[in-house]
């Protein structure tokens, strides 16, 4: 993930602390993991040590100290480089759960189970998603999000449906 662009994205509307940066990618996000505030504050020590974001203000106004981060225009330039650049599909990348069946056909365990609670897994997932509505009517981006979580899932679902196929295909053949 390209948390470090995100976060200047974050930072495009204005100045903010790291606890805005880290509400504001859980609302744009809102159904993927949340952003840790740890990976937060590393991410904009790293970023203003590149000279993509600075310190704008500090102050505790009674709490604890609160640094307010803003970009800089080197921050800028890099966002909107970031943002035009398409990203390379992943071609031959493994995902962990295809891994799991073929780590489970070579150990000699059975995959159908594991496909089948895999399988199980997804369609509660997807059940979620269309059950719990991503926020306002108009929260486009964050409709945009879900619907990328529900295809993916749903290409995983077609693929999890067509390798349970195949593996007792070859049961078939085996008997």
């Amino acid at each position: 993930m390209a948390t470090a662009e995100l976060v200047l994205g974050l930072l495009h509307r204005g100045p903010a602390h790291g606890y805005d940066v880290k509400r504001g990618h859980d609302a744009w996000f809102p159904d993927s993991r949340p952003l840790a505030f740890g990976q937060v504050y590393t991410t904009l020590s790293r970023l203003e040590r590149d000279g993509l974001v600075e310190v704008v203000e500090r102050g505790s106004e009674g709490g604890p100290e609160r640094t307010v981060y803003g970009l800089t225009p080197k921050g800028r330039e890099h966002l909107a480089g970031w943002l035009a650049e398409p990203i390379e599909p992943a071609v031959g990348a493994v995902d962990e759960m295809v891994r799991k069946v073929i780590a489970t056909l070579h150990t000699g365990e059975d995959a159908t189970e594991f496909l089948a609670r895999q399988r199980a897994s997804h369609l509660r997932r997807i059940r979620e998603l269309r059950s719990t509505p991503p926020g306002p009517e108009d929260d486009t981006p964050a409709r945009l999000a879900r619907d990328f979580v529900a295809i993916h899932l749903d290409a995983d679902l077609r693929w999890l449906d067509s390798a349970l196929d195949r593996l007792n295909e070859l049961k078939e053949t085996r008997r």
